[in-house]
């Protein structure tokens, strides 16, 4: 069985995401970067066993001689931020139960590609020996939170209008998107109304994967209240889902296509691309080319691997998105539902919720 899925590596912490396996991994990406002579960056999400994982891979990659940077507990996607020109792991099961961990692996900002996890995989199992006792390392702390959120703030800047008074509630899941979506909503300027906004590796809020079932004590808050919409994230911080000021579930192709029609408008080069999923509706297709781009669909769990195809070929990608998780190349090209939450709040400052959703066609898949 692949070590890796479509995301990392998941499973139960009982048998499968063990600490032994953070380090086996942890050693190999080290001995990639110590290679490369670069440094490997190190996260965790809220989860009970995240502590423990993260110290295993850390001295997997201090064991293999590269320069070890630790985040401790941040969001997916301030990982990826802090993995430019380096390399990175975060330790996360995403919206995966409690129970469950993971590792998701980074190199330049960008998931490793099929072929980095079929290497990183074969050092795993090979289990190489560590470099030689004066070149292992000890790790040292780095706080990226600030620069991150700044980043978020300044690229959203390009979009609508500040949301000065506006009333947005946020569902944070207990996950560790906390530590950044109602900073960055309130330094843009919203009134925030956040909820599961402490940190519980329990996640005793609601599940870790927003669903309109776990969602559904959350749509009544945002029903009940005079609040123009809500955002909700899943454990990391890499998934958004969208509820409008009636408490209903905005189809997650219609905010697909929303930010996808917004970039393509927005781009200053001819036929710019939208890299998409199978798994979405032509209702994407219908406002990308209204804005004057086009669509190109890879499979599930192979955007970035797209991404870097459509680029090697010379197209422009605006956005790349499949449903529920956005990646913004004019940020970064990690999965950031972050920083679709600042640029959403600021365009619906601008233009309601109601009237966008009314501007994308229902087409079927």
């Amino acid at each position: 069985m692949s070590l890796f899925g479509t995301a990392g590596i998941r499973g139960k912490t009982a048998d499968r995401i063990t600490p032994t396996l953070a380090l086996r991994v942890g050693k190999a990406i080290g001995n990639q970067a110590a290679s490369d002579g670069k440094a490997v960056a190190v996260g965790r999400d809220g989860r009970i066993t995240g502590p423990a994982l993260l110290q295993a891979v850390a001295a997997g990659v201090a064991s293999a001689g590269a320069v070890v940077e630790q985040l401790d507990m941040v969001p997916t996607p301030t990982l990826a931020f802090a993995t430019r020109g380096q390399y990175g792991v975060m330790v996360t099961a995403s919206h995966n139960p409690p129970q469950d961990n993971g590792l998701k692996l980074f190199q330049d900002g960008m998931e490793l590609s099929a072929q980095q996890e079929a290497e990183i995989e074969e050092l795993v199992t090979t289990s190489p020996d560590p470099a030689s006792w004066e070149n292992w390392t000890c790790p040292s702390q780095r706080d990226v939170t600030d620069a991150y959120i700044d980043t978020v703030i300044s690229a959203a800047a390009r979009f609508g209008a500040s949301p000065d008074g506006m009333h947005v509630a946020i569902d944070c899941a207990n996950g560790v998107a906390a530590r950044a979506t109602p900073s960055v909503l309130r330094q843009l300027g919203a009134t925030v109304h956040a909820v599961n906004s402490h940190i519980d590796g329990h996640f005793p809020g609601r599940g870790s994967k927003p669903t309109p079932e776990s969602l559904e004590s959350f749509r009544q808050f945002v029903a009940n209240q005079a609040i123009e919409f809500g955002i909700a994230h899943d454990g990391d911080g890499d998934r958004i889902v969208i509820i409008n000021s009636g408490g209903d579930i905005v189809h997650e192709d219609t905010i697909l296509a929303i930010l996808a029609g917004e970039y393509v408008n927005m781009s200053s080069v001819d036929s710019p691309v939208v890299l998409t999923t199978p798994n979405t509706s032509a209702r994407v297709d219908s406002i990308v080319e209204e804005n004057g781009g086009y669509t190109r669909r890879v499979s599930l769990g192979t955007l970035h691997e797209g991404l870097l195809s459509l680029r090697d070929a010379g197209e422009s990608v605006a956005f790349a998105a499949e449903p529920w998780k956005h990646i913004h190349p004019y940020i970064g090209d990690w999965i950031d539902a972050i920083a679709s939450a600042a640029i959403l709040t600021r365009l619906i400052s601008v233009t309601p919720l109601s009237e966008r959703r009314q501007s994308v066609p229902e087409r079927p898949y």
